[in-house]
């Protein structure tokens, strides 16, 4: 198949042609703001008292002098030059990048929200109200009896979660406990929770379906195990259809059973955690519920618990009192004690509750059906062989001959972000792709379109791409090993 189209008349060249757009000024790409006419400002130095030493004090500092269109056109090129969730469709694979709806951002900036956190609780009733409500909507979810909303990312829910499973253990005098099992196939967080957690790391092996090996968990399973941490369905996107079996076998030898909630929006409305036997989960809601995911931002992942481990949640919660006592915070009575300021980021909290609220549970059960049949079409589009289903709402193909790091390059230069690569290891090449329920059958025409396009590449072009994106190939090896953390001018030698 070719590429995405552009017009009836064009030719192949003009099918395959996407330009990102580049900014020049002289030399350079659009420069900082600290390279634009820059005007010293004099700082008067009446203070005599200031805690500051003299090495970290300055007499002038050089501002930007713009105008206010010179300003907005900077921030518009910048955003130009980049490709968002705004842009088009964001398939990485177990990311669950959904289109951030914007009347979320509208209920999050209303001036009601802006309740500094220090208020007393009498003044915050319509605050507190909302965090109640939250837990519950989040609870019924997931099938847990109570939740937290304090960490502040899905990781650090991970973390919150395992230390609830440390301090369940402590409190009933099995310390001893010092494994978790996790999946060979699991997110990377879950092997790094459990070690900064102080646990051995377990790790277990797939079966030739690519969901858990049972025999190779029995072998694992022992009196030092403390958790197993899983994602249902899986990377791959397989439901664990021996889920029970697993967590009575888990919960034979006194460990609990983790649930990773990344791929909980293949679940909405149709199947609960709580359900399959799990004691622990995380809430990532910027998969799941449409916050903004990543960019440096803020985050929450909410952790929910079964009944047995609710007194070990981080403190405090929010209940509603007695009577006309309306709501308060409380500590349950073994918490593991405070694991971000306040409640946690509470307008990233107010969108989660607003997209639950406006979908409800006919909208909820609508999303996941979307998710998995957007990802079942989109896989019978492409030409890449996918060697595992039935899948729901993300696939794993695999890019066979040809570098799936090369591919994912290749189909920027279609407009179209690609898929995440190399990951899960156990298909070769690997393409992992989740088109959310948000796009459209134009938009995942589209998709597949590119896909297949670049299927038929040559080597060459692969390895020449992206020939058409605002940059080009990038050394990932060193901006991983050696980051530059700080802005700084480069010398010759290094530009």
């Amino acid at each position: 198949m070719s590429g995405p189209s552009t017009g009836a008349d064009g030719d192949a060249n003009d099918r395959a042609r996407y330009d990102q757009a580049r900014y020049v000024e002289g030399d350079q790409y659009e420069p900082l703001l600290s390279e634009k006419d820059l005007t010293r400002v004099e700082i008067d130095d009446e203070d005599d008292d200031s805690p500051l030493p003299d090495d970290l004090t300055r007499d002038s500092v050089e501002l930007p002098e713009l105008s206010e269109p010179e300003l907005v056109r900077h921030y518009t090129r910048l955003s130009q030059m980049i490709y968002g969730i705004d842009s088009g469709p964001y398939p990485l694979g177990s990311c669950t990048m959904k289109y951030n709806p914007k009347f979320t951002e509208d209920v999050a900036a209303l001036s009601s929200g802006a309740v500094h956190p220090d208020r007393s609780e009498s003044s915050v009733q319509g605050t507190l109200e909302l965090m109640y409500r939250l837990q519950d909507y989040l609870g019924r979810i997931g099938g847990m009896d109570a939740v937290t909303l304090q960490p502040p990312a899905g990781a650090a829910g991970e973390f919150v979660g395992i230390r609830i499973a440390a301090a369940y253990h402590e409190h009933n005098g099995e310390g001893h406990r010092d494994e978790v099992i996790v999946p060979e196939s699991a997110h990377g967080t879950n092997f790094a929770t459990a070690a900064l957690g102080g646990y051995d790391v377990v790790s277990l092996p797939s079966n030739d379906e690519g969901r858990v090996d049972l025999e190779a968990l029995e072998a694992a399973l022992s009196e030092d195990t403390a958790a197993l941490m899983l994602t249902n369905p899986n990377t791959l996107g397989l439901f664990e259809r021996d889920i029970e079996e697993i967590a009575e076998m888990v919960h034979d030898v006194g460990g609990l059973l983790y649930y990773d909630g990344a791929n909980l929006n293949a679940l909405l409305g149709r199947a609960r955690p709580g359900d399959m036997g799990f004691d622990v989960m995380h809430y990532n809601v910027h998969k799941t519920f449409a916050t903004p995911h990543g960019g440096g931002g803020p985050g929450a992942g909410p952790v929910g618990v079964v009944d047995e481990l609710a007194p070990f949640l981080p403190a405090p919660r929010v209940r509603a009192g007695d009577g006309d006592a309306g709501y308060e915070l409380f500590d349950p009575d073994h918490t593991i004690g405070k694991v971000h300021g306040y409640q946690g980021n509470w307008l990233v909290l107010v969108k989660t509750f607003a997209y639950i609220a406006r979908l409800g549970d006919e909208g909820l059960l609508d999303a996941s059906a979307k998710a998995v049949l957007n990802a079942n079409y989109l896989a019978n589009r492409i030409d890449y062989e996918v060697p595992y289903e039935p899948f729901h709402h993300e696939f794993v193909a695999s890019a066979g001959e040809q570098d799936a790091a090369d591919v994912a390059k290749r189909m920027l230069d279609y407009g179209v972000h690609p898929p995440t690569t190399k990951w899960p290891e156990i298909v070769p090449e690997a393409l992992m792709t989740e088109p959310t329920e948000v796009e459209s059958k134009d938009t995942l025409d589209r998709l597949a379109a590119a896909f297949n396009a670049v299927a038929e590449d040559d080597d060459e072009t692969l390895e020449a791409a992206p020939e058409r994106t605002t940059a080009r190939r990038i050394d990932q090896t060193s901006a991983a090993r050696s980051p530059r953390l700080s802005w700084q001018a480069l010398g010759e030698d290094e530009s």
